[in-house]
């Protein structure tokens, strides 16, 4: 099953918030989902009082110290009440409302293999990665509860974005997302899905060179603490990390994404064995920020996406889901 949320009826109950969310401050006004009575001998509040937090939990203590309108102090669990803010709102804007009457997977338009059967860094056991994107139906779209962003399965190892949040995320140079658009294995793909691999060239830009360096230097900042705190890192981790840089410097010199990049899969693969030093990684490393560098003084990359075309393509698909209706 998707990660979406199965509707019910429209009550004081908040679909969207969980018992287990995190502390809910002092001053914060609350709706009682039951009834509560205020000690053995007090006044029963209904279903439906709205009251005032005064006391968070501490230790020792399970409940919340909730002051009603007539001064009555309750004590509750987090379980037994909701934000009076989400309880007006409803079920508006709550974009798993609908999709709990409708199985969304109907609307792919693109469906795709990334990770290591596409990099060709698979070994037997691999999990297969499935990435793609869906355009729901304007019914949808146009409703008081929109629709998700992405419909996820961390079982299956699968995630298909909204349209528009694809493209939002492609136009930024976000490398799953541009993997996504040059992977060699594409197991579904309408005639939206064909468009927007027609176009995938739109999202290329200079932007490639900030956004795949930054999360690199980032991240090796985070490898060399592990290295000080703990002695050791992670060595996939840092495999993929040195994959990106290789993958921005050829996306820069060619003007296409290597998904897969063959000629450098034994050194990769020996990175993720633990068989390389931190020390010959992070030489590696800058050997390759600075042939990054070059690549970006020399790249024929435009400054910026496209960012005209992404939106005509947006709005033609639009148009094509627009009379596309639920029960067809």
């Amino acid at each position: 099953m998707l990660r979406l949320y199965t509707n019910g009826c429209l009550d004081v109950h908040d679909r969207t918030e969980s018992p287990n969310d995190l502390s809910v401050p002092i001053g914060t006004q609350v709706v009682l989902r039951q009834i509560q009575q205020a000690g053995q001998r007090g006044n029963a509040h209904p279903q439906g009082t709205v009251a005032e937090i005064v006391q968070t939990p501490h230790e020792n203590q399970d409940g919340y110290m909730l002051r009603c309108a007539d001064g009555t102090i309750l004590n509750a669990p987090r379980a037994m009440f909701s934000l009076l803010k989400q309880v007006k709102r409803g079920p508006v804007g709550d974009s798993h409302e609908p999709s709990g009457r409708t199985d969304l997977h109907r609307f792919i338009v693109y469906r795709c293999v990334v990770g290591s059967q596409a990099y060709g860094l698979n070994r037997a056991g691999s999990d297969v990665d499935r990435r793609g994107v869906y355009v729901p139906p304007g019914e949808l779209e146009w409703s008081l509860y929109g629709v998700p962003e992405q419909l996820e399965n961390r079982e299956t190892e699968e995630c298909y974005w909204e349209l528009k949040k694809f493209l939002s995320l492609a136009l930024k140079a976000n490398p799953n997302i541009l993997e996504c658009l040059f992977t060699p294995i594409v197991e579904e793909c309408t005639e939206i899905g064909n468009v927007l691999r027609d176009k995938r060239e739109i999202f290329l830009s200079k932007l490639v060179f900030q956004t795949y360096n930054g999360y690199v230097m980032s991240q090796f900042k985070k490898l060399e603490q592990d290295i000080r705190t703990r002695g050791e890192i992670g060595w996939k981790h840092a495999m993929h990390l040195i994959r990106l840089l290789l993958q921005g410097i050829e996306t820069l010199s060619t003007g296409k994404v290597p998904v897969g990049i063959p000629q450098h899969r034994e050194a990769l693969l020996r990175i993720r064995d633990g068989q390389n030093s931190w020390a010959e990684i992070n030489a590696w490393r800058l050997r390759l920020h600075r042939d990054f560098e070059e690549a970006y003084r020399t790249t024929k990359l435009p400054d910026a996406p496209d960012y005209e075309e992404a939106n005509r393509l947006l709005i033609w698909a639009r148009r094509r889901m627009a009379e596309v209706r639920l029960d067809s």
